[in-house]
Order: C-alpha cells, then sequence, then structure tokens
C-alpha cells in the first residue's frame, strides 16, 4: 500500500522514474553499492520523533544524522529516532529501514539535508531491501517540498 500510494502520486504527477531490484541490501551504504548509485546520491530515510512529532529526515547514505544538530536547526526541544513500533503502521507493506523518503504521503513532515539536495538525481528504498527507486531531485523537492535543514 505504502509504495503503491507512492507510485500512484508519481504517475499523477507524470514523472517518470525508475525501480531496479538488486540483490539483499540493508545498510543505506549498502543499497546504493549493490544498485551502483554513489552513497551521496541515495536518501535514506531516518524516521525521528521532532517535540513529539513524527518526522522523516532525509540525508545521503554518506552522512549520519546528528540528532542535536537537526533540533537546534529546527530550533525544537528534542529530536529522537523513532522506534519502528512508532512508524511501522504509517508504512504497512514495507520492510523496516526501507521506507522511501515521501513522509508528505503518510502525514509527516519531511526534512532534508542540504548534501542531498546537491545531487542531480536520487535513489532511495522502494519499500523492500531488494528494490530501489530513482528520480530526479528536483522532482523529490517540488511534490514532497521538504524543509532543508542542516542535521
Amino acid at each position: 500500500m505504502s509504495m503503491e500510494r507512492v507510485k500512484r502520486f508519481l504517475d499523477e504527477n507524470g514523472v517518470k522514474y525508475v525501480i531496479e531490484q538488486h540483490s539483499p541490501a540493508y545498510t543505506a551504504q549498502e543499497v546504493a553499492e549493490a544498485a551502483h548509485v554513489p552513497g551521496r546520491h541515495f536518501a535514506k530515510s531516518v524516521m525521528v520523533i521532532v517535540d513529539g512529532r513524527l518526522a522523516l529526515a532525509v540525508l545521503p547514505a554518506t552522512d549520519r544524522v546528528d540528532l542535536r544538530k537537526l533540533a537546534q536547526s529546527l530550533g525544537a526541544h528534542s529530536v529522537e529516532l523513532a522506534e519502528e513500533a512508532d512508524f511501522s503502521e504509517r508504512f504497512p507493506d514495507c520492510e523496516p529501514g526501507a521506507m522511501p523518503p515521501f513522509g508528505n504521503l503518510f502525514d509527516m513532515e519531511v526534512f532534508v539535508s542540504p548534501h542531498l539536495a546537491e545531487a542531480d538525481l536520487i535513489a532511495f528504498s522502494a519499500g523492500s531491501h531488494r528494490e530501489v527507486m530513482q528520480l530526479p531531485y528536483g522532482v523529490f523537492e517540488r511534490l514532497v517540498k521538504p524543509a532543508e535543514v542542516a542535521m
């Protein structure tokens, strides 16, 4: 249901995208390598809780989210990593750790790293540890309208 929602959203907006299969990989760096995508162009989705609200932090596979820096950038009192139980119901057909970066479709704010915003083309897990979706970063930015913040 989650990836079908993403595909339908992209199709309705006339977006051209590619979905590729690869051997099973679990970390963002491993997925990027399996899909032959530079780690700085692979968007990993990190679920966070910002002042009690579930949100999505999207950053390159090569980076780590700095929760203190993210809180400071957002002017938030607290930012912490979400537990799987906090968000699994929002992504019912996605394998844990393979959620797409379209938080806007799942009633979540989306924050993106300026490092990822530098990429022309981005790739991301497409709901499983065997599929990757690719599309232009500009299209992602136009449709998701993420807030660009230091993290």
